[in-house]
């Protein structure tokens, strides 16, 4: 399953494949035409509770991990949550996909927990 994640802030390359950002937060300073995006999945990231008492702080990063598992393997009901996640998963059968992200860590945000999510 070809996927790979990506700042957004980090320039746009042929070999992205389908661009897609997986933040529920659009990222300061980058206008929609710069981002030249294939979709916006806003579902598939952390819940809006969990984003912010996370906090990007490293030392709570173990423990996001968990529950950011937890809220995309048990949130079955959540149908779009599950359709953008299908919706990955499908297109990464025919060609690479780039999970964008506007985090600041390259090791220390939740689209490395979707990858390792998406690739099991």
């Amino acid at each position: 399953m070809p996927l790979q994640i990506k700042r957004i802030y980090d320039a746009e390359a042929p070999e992205d494949g389908k661009r897609v950002l997986v933040d529920r937060l659009w990222p300061r300073g980058v206008s929609k035409e710069r981002a030249d995006l294939d979709g916006w999945f806003k579902d598939v990231s952390p819940s809006p509770d969990l984003r912010k008492w996370f906090g990007h702080q490293p030392e709570r990063f173990e423990e996001f991990r968990g529950r950011y598992l937890l809220e995309l393997a048990h949130d079955a009901d959540n149908a779009s949550k599950q359709s953008e996640l299908q919706q990955l998963r499908d297109w990464s059968k025919e060609s690479m996909v780039t999970l964008l992200y506007g985090a600041k860590s390259p090791t220390i945000n939740h689209a490395i927990v979707l990858l390792g999510f998406l690739e099991e």
